[in-house]
């Protein structure tokens, strides 16, 4: 986050952005903290090394799978750090240096080869699993095939891999794979070392290795969808228990070494999380301290929002940290009529934005967006391609639109969003009142958030036959450059039969190439530059409808500790630094 951006949200709370974090010495056990709205933003906030204390997370609906293989939901990649640790991942720290790529099991940051094509990494020795057996570079490798190339088990994953490796077109996958030697593109000559062998250059590929679809799964205990039952743990927490749809308590996995492992602390002796539970009730307990953290992220509902901006004691506690994200609705290109470009650009013109806006929450959580990508990814051009007056739509434009796509009285269509998510819903029944205005009718259709991508929304078939014209979603960076941010809801190798996140359904021949060779340039100033072009032809393209760009109003109790904002994951709290002091 830029200093410029950082001062506008200090000012929406009213308070310094440059707030001191520390609340009491290294060892202190007390809990509580003087510090300032924001002090999250740039520093660690109630600063402690001090060992044991239980966390408590609770999320408003399921996760789409704790299993690293088979999730795709930000707040998974960050909270399933705790038991699985990836080739390179973010580092914990706050501010600007928390998107520095530092190594995890690999020893070293990949080492490229053949104009950035091959990449190698070394793996740490010592490494165990919880059982004790060594993690090996083959259970690296089983890991990237099961997780990309297995979707009739675990579909929720991003395709980065199978996109770009070597035949990842053609390969099977390790349960349909008869001669059970995987995928020639990904070799391990020994136990400690894997090699990654590419169609293309890929110049973020170390961005790539921080998803957890690279945390190691041995091959033996590896059950399918089913795994998620008895995920076997390389970090420094194993399960004790898992209820489906419930929750799942971590304790201290006592053969995780932290000799191999430099950037946990682990100081937690207990990490517990609650699924289903009603967000109010969520932010009720962050205020009366009864949890550590709401595992979502994405901040406190609409309703509670007032409560906690008009309470000196309250306000002191949040943290209004841009999300790296757009929160965004899909047109998705094989519903009718909005098959029809001019159908699209009629949404584009008619959507009094600054409605919706206000129905998400207003300033503190989020800007009108008019780009797909937010100013703090990495390639972001600030452009506006259906502009109006305060952002409040233009009726005349949108009616000509809808006359030049043969629907002068407009339509009907149905819209999707999360039903547990407040501000969505919010958000969906603003866009229903404002497309009213220009004769579009717009049906709402109500999803849970724990299985939107990978039963409704995010399958085709189940969109088509449903008719969800209109598609709520959110977007933050896999990796904040653009290519990171882009590349897995607008490029055609990323549809799916589910699981998908290109809700549109958008496969244009001309931006899938403007990715893939963006990707390939080696040039980073050219390679950035790319991203912002690419963002215009989408736009031109109409198929997506950005929304805001998205704040999380996030809130800290005052047990918890070690809490600081990371840009890498979406905005939301460092989850690999976070401890209580209960």
């Amino acid at each position: 986050m830029t200093a410029a951006v950082a001062t506008a949200v200090a000012l929406t709370l009213g308070a310094s952005a440059c707030s001191s974090s520390d609340s009491g010495d290294g060892g202190s056990s007390k809990g509580g903290s003087s510090a300032k709205a924001d002090a999250a933003l740039t520093s660690v906030v109630n600063a402690s090394t001090k060992k044991g204390g239980t966390e408590n997370f609770e999320i408003s609906d399921v996760p789409d799978s704790l299993d690293p293989g088979n999730t795709y939901y930000g707040w998974v990649q960050n909270f399933s750090r705790l038991y699985a640790r990836s080739l390179t991942t973010f580092k914990p720290a706050a501010g600007k240096a928390g998107l520095e790529v530092v190594p995890d099991l690999a020893e070293g940051l990949g080492v490229p080869t053949d104009g950035a094509k091959t990449w190698t990494y070394k793996l740490r020795k010592g490494l165990k699993y919880d059982d004790g057996t060594p993690i090996t570079s083959k259970d690296v490798k089983y890991a990237v095939e099961r997780s990309n190339f297995a979707p009739e088990a675990l579909s929720n994953g991003p395709t980065y891999f199978k996109a770009h490796l070597l035949g990842g077109d053609k390969y099977q996958g390790p349960y349909k794979d008869k001669s059970k030697d995987g995928i020639a593109s990904i070799e391990t000559p020994d136990d400690t070392t894997i090699v990654f062998k590419l169609k293309d250059a890929f110049a973020d590929f170390d961005y790539l290795a921080t998803f957890n679809q690279t945390a190691p799964v041995p091959q033996a205990k590896d059950t399918g969808a089913s795994y998620v039952q008895h995920i076997v743990s390389s970090g420094p927490y194993k399960f004790q228990s898992y209820e489906e749809g419930k929750s799942a308590t971590l304790v201290r996995n006592t053969n995780w070494d932290p000799a191999t492992d430099p950037i946990r602390k682990a100081l937690p002796d207990k990490v517990n999380i609650r699924f289903k539970v009603n967000q109010t009730t969520i932010d009720n307990n962050l205020m009366s301290d009864n949890i550590t953290v709401d595992g979502a992220g994405t901040g406190v509902a609409p309703e509670t929002q007032p409560k906690v901006l008009t309470n000196a004691k309250y306000k002191a506690q949040l943290d209004s940290s841009y999300a790296g994200a757009t929160g965004y609705a899909g047109l998705n290109l094989h519903v009718k009529p909005f098959d029809n470009i001019d159908c699209r650009k009629a949404v584009q013109w008619g959507l009094d934005k600054a409605s919706v806006q206000a129905a998400a929450g207003g300033d503190p959580k989020g800007d009108v967006a008019t780009t797909l990508l937010p100013p703090t990814v990495n390639g972001y051009t600030k452009f506006d391609l259906y502009p109006s007056a305060g952002n409040k739509g233009d009726v005349a434009k949108a009616k000509d639109s809808l006359k030049a796509c043969g629907k002068p009285n407009g339509f009907t269509t149905n819209l999707s969003a999360r039903s547990d998510r407040p501000a969505e819903m919010a958000m969906a029944t603003a866009i229903q009142a404002s497309l009213k205005k220009i004769g579009i009718t717009v049906n709402i259709k109500s999803y849970p958030s724990g299985k939107y991508f990978s039963n409704f929304a995010g399958v085709p078939s189940y969109v088509h036959e449903h008719d969800l014209g209109i598609i709520m979603t959110a977007w933050g960076a896999d990796w904040p450059t653009g290519f990171g941010f882009l590349d897995q809801i607008i490029n055609g190798s990323a549809i799916k039969p589910s699981g998908g996140n290109n809700v549109s359904e958008l496969n244009d021949p001309a931006i899938n190439k403007a990715l893939n060779e963006g990707i390939a340039n080696t040039d980073a100033t050219a390679r950035t530059k790319a991203w912002g072009e690419v963002d215009k032809l989408v736009m031109e393209n109409a198929s997506v409808v950005p929304l805001v760009y998205r704040k999380n109003l996030l809130m800290r109790p005052t047990s918890a500790t070690n809490v600081t904002v990371t840009q890498a994951y979406l905005g939301m709290y460092d989850y690999l630094l976070m401890g209580s002091a209960k």
